[in-house]
């Protein structure tokens, strides 16, 4: 069974969402996990998900640091979140002196050893577990708070596998957000059968109290809740695609007119990015061996010469 572990809470303003946690929640919060508001992060990874999580965690007013592979990263990273704050301000959404405040409390460094004294930190490379390992194995050795959680915005893979990777697994959880992560509402708390309740109930009041997130729990299993569902739909619109049943402007047509979606599935999937997509798509298919889960050829293909999606400018789609 799903279970709504929390969602925004009230007075003040966060984000795009509009809200703020009501301070008596946190202190009841405190209270019942015995520890201090979550107030300093670190952000591994600064790709689309990466800024978008180090973003959201700045303008709810949290200090954030933000490890990055190299200095060329450094600069892609901070000019997203730059231009999704820029986006936030045109639109009326924050301040200018929101924006100024934000950007002065994010940092980034090449040194995963800097996110040292964070609180808690969330991983956001690459899909792929063998990077994802070790950088939980690194995360274990620099953190210098026994109590600081580790938490993995995977969306396909197992998250006990992730804990066993370090001396704290009890003390690891997955906090799934959604692309684009200051927008969308939703965040998937994925506890394994190695994560305490106390890390549980600091996590959700993180994503749903500082954060103002609707928090759902989800079983650690490949693809969660959201994905588990979604992704043989997608799949599924590919599939039609490489049997030329019909283009990708036809499907997606027939879908936002004829089903109310705000988005066709190959528009999605190109947003998602197809790599992505191959990669959740084949943990899924790994776990279940359900062919509905299987990437299609054209997918592989695609995604084998580069064609990624929006973020390399062609995928299904081509764009500007």
């Amino acid at each position: 069974m799903v279970e709504i572990v929390s969602g925004a809470f009230t007075s003040g303003v966060r984000g795009d969402s509009g809200v703020q946690e009501d301070s008596g929640v946190r202190e009841a919060a405190e209270a019942e996990t015995g520890a201090a508001p979550i107030e300093r992060v670190g952000v591994v990874g600064c790709g689309t998900m990466g800024a978008g999580i180090a973003e959201l965690c700045v303008r709810a007013g949290l200090d954030v640091r933000v490890a990055v592979s190299s200095e060329g990263s450094w600069a892609r990273g901070e000019a997203r979140i730059r231009a999704s704050l820029d986006r936030a301000v045109a639109k009326g959404r924050i301040t200018e002196a929101d924006r100024a405040a934000a950007l002065d409390r994010v940092s980034f460094t090449t040194d995963l050893g800097e996110l040292a004294d964070s609180q808690l930190v969330l991983e956001s490379v690459r899909e792929d577990e063998q990077v994802k390992l070790e950088v939980f194995a690194s995360l274990d050795k620099v953190l210098e708070s026994e109590d600081a959680i580790i938490a993995t915005n995977t969306s396909s893979l197992s998250v006990a596998r992730l804990a066993r990777a370090t001396t704290r697994p009890d003390r690891v959880v997955g906090i799934h957000f959604f692309n684009p992560v200051p927008v969308l509402p939703l965040v998937e708390l994925v506890g394994s059968v190695l994560t305490s309740p106390r890390t549980r109930a600091r996590a959700a009041e993180f994503a749903g109290g500082t954060l103002g997130k609707t928090v759902v729990s989800a079983p650690d299993r490949a693809g969660f809740l959201v994905n588990a569902l979604l992704f043989p739909y997608l799949i599924s619109a590919i599939r039609m695609v490489d049997n030329g049943l019909a283009t990708p402007e036809v499907i997606d047509q027939g879908m936002v007119a004829g089903c109310a979606h705000p988005m066709g599935p190959l528009k999605l999937a190109d947003l998602i990015g197809l790599d992505t997509t191959v990669s959740i798509a084949q943990a899924l298919y790994e776990e279940t061996k359900e062919s509905l889960y299987a990437p299609p050829p054209l997918l592989l293909r695609m995604v084998e010469c580069g064609l990624l999606g929006k973020k390399s400018g062609q995928g299904f789609y081509t764009y500007g």
